[in-house]
């Protein structure tokens, strides 16, 4: 007699395709045998996992299409069931799953536009907090301002990558014209942040990128501005750190 706790652990594992030969006996029957009935409710989950997965990285699967898009689901979906209840907050793993998934590595890529397509998926579901604006700015001391820290806006992210995200996910967009990128041509630097209806993302420059990742690690302005001009000499932090608070990118101050 299987406790709950077994009973529990070889339902899940059954759920993610690992057969339970004992498990039929733990089931009642009926009209549809026990062992049809967990059939359907395996295939249930796995359909309807891959279904939410898809949803969440459109990117991923506009680029290897439906069918290669369900058959890695299905592999992921057996490493790794939900362990929360919303389905949007599923998929936090595949970017690292199908950097390591060997019937994909013809698409080197593919890992990075996971990566972009769930910092989306955050950014979309973030909370629409209030965001730094220069009038907020204006009321602190300017002697104060160097050694201030400032937060990323909730659901914000920079995003880096060898390969050009940008132009891949706009030739991957519905009824985008045909055109081939060359993933050789540029490394790619992106905020990916929430905007008033949805989510979208911008390029940045290295140091735009640079001073945005140290001020997400929780340096000051000037430590942050330190970081710009490391990576770029030409960093001209005035109208970079203008256009980032136009853009919505700091969370306001609390």
């Amino acid at each position: 007699m299987l406790t709950l706790r077994e009973l529990q652990a070889g339902f899940a594992a059954h759920l993610a395709g690992a057969d339970q030969p004992g498990l039929p006996m733990a089931v009642a029957g009926g009209a549809i045998a026990a062992a049809a009935r967990l059939e359907v409710h395996r295939h249930h989950v796995r359909e309807s996992l891959s279904a939410a997965l898809a949803a969440t990285f459109p990117t991923v699967h506009a680029l290897v299409g439906a069918d290669f898009f369900r058959g890695m689901a299905r592999d992921f979906v057996r490493e790794r069931l939900p362990r929360q209840p919303v389905l949007a907050e599923y998929g936090e793993h595949f970017p690292a799953f199908l950097s390591g998934y060997e019937a994909a590595k013809a698409l080197p890529y593919l890992a990075d536009s996971a990566r972009l397509d769930w910092a989306l998926n955050l950014a979309f579901h973030a909370p629409a907090e209030p965001r730094l604006s220069a009038a907020e700015l204006a009321t602190i001391p300017v002697e104060r301002l160097p050694s201030m820290s400032v937060e990323l806006a909730p659901g914000t992210t920079v995003l880096r990558s060898t390969y050009p995200l940008d132009l891949i996910w706009r030739a991957s967009q519905p009824n985008a014209a045909e055109v081939t990128v060359d993933i050789t041509c540029a490394p790619c630097r992106l905020l990916v942040l929430r905007r008033p209806a949805d989510a979208g993302f911008v390029t940045l420059s290295s140091a735009e990128a640079a001073f945005l990742a140290s001020t997400a690690r929780g340096a000051s302005l000037e430590e942050a501005a330190g970081f710009g001009f490391e990576a770029d000499s030409a960093f001209d932090l005035t109208p970079s750190f203008a256009r980032l608070l136009a853009l919505g990118a700091f969370a306001a101050l609390q």
